[in-house]
């Protein structure tokens, strides 16, 4: 009910923002930006026109300018930058967390990421160059370099004397990191053990030793699974050494659950989960035509199939009438088993122990199915046309095509990870063909031999 309330106040406020704006009051457009958070902010500008977007760019106060760009999706991100200089690129992000600031700059290409770079400090730029150096779907990619460190032989009254020495810590602190003299990561002392514990204890005597650090060439959908595991608010990251080298926290790891949930959906469709809503015309129809041509050749082959047969569907029209309901069927079929199947990949729930399996229950189900709708069908044809030798044939090519498409949608996402194709972007694609093919095929190769 809330989220539905928080919903309403914000395209409320957005009408107002484009009332303001197409009214030319951008006095009072400033105002209202500037006096929104940064997420709301950003939202408001991917909600926008394209031609709009460059005005309320520019009503952004500059101190709010880098936590804005933090929210944006890559698209957006890069037209702003792209019309940046790295001196105003590293002032925009001065002051935002590491990892932020990476994911930022990994927009760029790489000889305006080392102009960005040139012109910020030392300790600042070799925190991003260590950042920068990982692969950005990994735990290196995600992690931050503001974790509180101490050593096992301090005692809390120490720690807690260093930590008043600060500011304020750094967000989502739950643990504070224990490291030994060269670095190597021995222990996690919880904040709040420290807090109510003895201050004459040292750290060795209440840290915990039996922990799990995150190695940093993991790749990110693993670490999110850990997080969801283990129901972390913040996880150390360590070299192959043992070395530690940040932290990753929830925040950075929600982010990765909503880009891989995004992938998922649009990739189906052929899409990017970046793609911008309010692009151009000629940008967003460029990168929807090559999806639209790969489809066009998968049609052409079902085509194909269905042309071998145009001798046989002259004698027997009723065929072409009924073919088109097998090859739906079965589409709708393998779809079911294909986005269980990349769901149940993603969140790590099958592998080689259980896939045999797996394939078996796939194969019981779509025969179950088969059956039970063979004989609805053969029922409706019969009723239909009053042809049982019709009927006969649309039984048999439904059963058919339901038991290979859910074997097909079991067994191709396995197949394109281990070639090393995104499952959920070819997946679909590939099935399609496959059960509008084995549909058309069974259905008229059986006529052909009836008729």
């Amino acid at each position: 009910m809330a989220q539905s309330s928080d919903t309403n106040q914000t395209q409320e406020q957005l009408e107002a923002l484009n009332e303001a704006l197409d009214s030319g009051s951008f006095v009072h457009v400033r105002k209202m930006l500037n006096n929104l958070p940064a997420p709301t902010i950003a939202h408001f500008l991917e909600s926008s026109p394209h031609k709009a977007r460059e005005t309320l760019w520019h009503l952004i106060s500059k101190e709010n300018e880098g936590e804005v760009l933090n929210f944006l999706n890559e698209d957006l991100q890069s037209d702003i930058l792209n019309k940046l200089s790295p001196k105003e690129v590293a002032n925009i992000t001065e002051g935002l967390e590491t990892d932020d600031i990476a994911d930022i700059l990994q927009q760029l290409p790489d000889q305006e990421i080392n102009e960005v770079l040139s012109t910020m400090g030392d300790q600042d730029r070799q925190r991003l160059e260590a950042v920068l150096s990982y692969p950005e779907d990994s735990a290196g990619g995600l992690l931050n370099t503001d974790a509180i460190t101490v050593r096992r032989s301090h005692t809390l009254d120490a720690v807690l004397r260093y930590l008043r020495r600060h500011d304020e810590i750094p967000s989502m602190t739950d643990n504070l990191l224990v490291v030994s003299r060269d670095d190597l990561l021995v222990g996690l002392l919880p904040l709040r053990k420290v807090l109510v514990s003895d201050p004459g204890l040292t750290v060795s005597e209440i840290m915990i030793t039996d922990f799990e650090a995150i190695p940093v060439s993991m790749p990110d959908n693993e670490v999110a699974q850990l997080f969801e595991r283990m129901d972390w608010v913040s996880a150390p990251v360590v070299n192959e050494e043992g070395k530690l080298l940040g932290r990753i926290t929830i925040d950075d790891i929600v982010d990765v659950i909503m880009e891989d949930a995004d992938h998922s959906l649009m990739s189906m469709a052929g899409l990017d989960e970046e793609d911008d809503t309010f692009a151009p015309v000629f940008k967003t129809a460029k990168r929807r035509a090559v999806w639209l041509g790969v489809n066009l050749v998968t049609a052409f082959i079902a085509a194909s199939v269905i042309n071998r047969f145009a001798e046989t569907i002259d004698q027997v029209v009723a065929l072409a009438v009924l073919m088109t309901i097998v090859a739906s069927m079965g589409g709708v079929a393998g779809n079911q088993t294909l986005t269980l199947v990349i769901r149940s990949m993603a969140i790590g729930q099958i592998g080689r122990t259980n896939s045999l399996w797996l394939m078996r229950r796939e194969l019981g189900v779509g025969l179950l199915n088969g059956l039970l709708w063979a004989f609805v069908s053969a029922l409706i044809a019969i009723f239909w046309f009053d042809d049982n030798k019709l009927a006969y044939i649309f039984a048999g090519a439904m059963v058919v095509n339901l038991i290979v498409a859910a074997l097909s949608g079991a067994f191709l996402p396995m197949l394109l990870k281990k070639l090393k194709i995104d499952p959920a972007l070819a997946g679909s694609v590939v099935l399609t063909t496959i059960t509008d093919v084995v549909g058309f095929l069974s259905f008229l190769g059986l006529a052909a031999l009836l008729y």
